[in-house]
């Protein structure tokens, strides 16, 4: 059987403490089971799979087993998986290699069939945001990294996991993407100009849009805190849906 699927998720968030988490967990694992793998190529997560995540050189996160598993038994069965780091989980320096998984920087561009997509998690893309890109900038920057890394875990991952949390409870609101007034369509814009494709798939805005840029076609994925939801393409049809 021919391998003509291909899967798009994003903002998971899993792990943060708001809501259901172990129920939310427990939704993306049946999600990554119900893949049927010998009809799938690849799936990507674009970015926030995981709500805080930071690697230490000999540690990382405890928890997430059955994801792992579910995300392991998808690649043991030829399932290419891409990830893309988000701004919640920036901080990861080789275990996803390490679990089979390949790391893809924003914005990518790739072939899959007929069709051709740009990808990624969504955030600092685009004019403007000058305050966001800056701390995007002390994110990735190796020195503050190193200096992050200095602390005890415990300290650590008590910072991230409250600024995460403190910060989704202040946007309980739903956002409305506001379509060629927004930052990421303009660089939607702009790149369709230079080098066109077919499809635009982002995540990071936690809200569902579906928006022509030119001829090609803006997909947002909403996050998984409201209700799960993914895209999957069909290469054998080139057809698109929104699930």
């Amino acid at each position: 059987m021919s391998r003509t699927l291909t899967y798009f998720v994003s903002d998971v968030h899993l792990g943060l403490q708001v809501d259901d988490p172990r129920a939310r967990e427990a939704r993306f694992v049946a999600f990554l089971k119900g893949i049927p793998a010998e009809e799938t190529e690849a799936l990507y997560l674009l970015g926030d799979i995981w709500d805080f995540w930071y690697e230490y050189k000999d540690v990382v996160p405890r928890g997430y087993v059955r994801v792992f598993a579910a995300l392991t038994a998808l690649m043991d069965a030829g399932v290419k998986v891409y990830f893309f780091q988000g701004n919640h989980d920036i901080w990861t320096y080789g275990y996803f290699e390490e679990l089979g998984m390949q790391k893809l920087v924003q914005p990518y561009q790739v072939r899959i069939g007929t069709k051709t997509f740009c990808l990624g998690h969504g955030d600092g893309l685009g004019p403007g945001m000058l305050g966001y890109k800056m701390m995007r900038w002390v994110f990735y920057n190796r020195f503050f990294q190193r200096c992050f890394s200095a602390l005890h875990p415990r300290m650590a991952f008590g910072m991230g996991n409250g600024w995460s949390t403190k910060s989704r409870l202040s946007r309980r609101e739903a956002y409305h993407f506001k379509g060629a007034d927004e930052p990421l369509y303009k660089f939607c814009a702009s790149y369709q100009k230079r080098t066109p494709v077919n499809f635009f798939i982002f995540g990071h805005y936690h809200c569902r849009a579906d928006v022509a840029v030119g001829d090609a076609r803006l997909l947002l994925l909403g996050d998984w805190i409201t209700r799960p939801n993914h895209i999957v393409f069909d290469a054998a049809t080139g057809s698109l849906t929104v699930a």
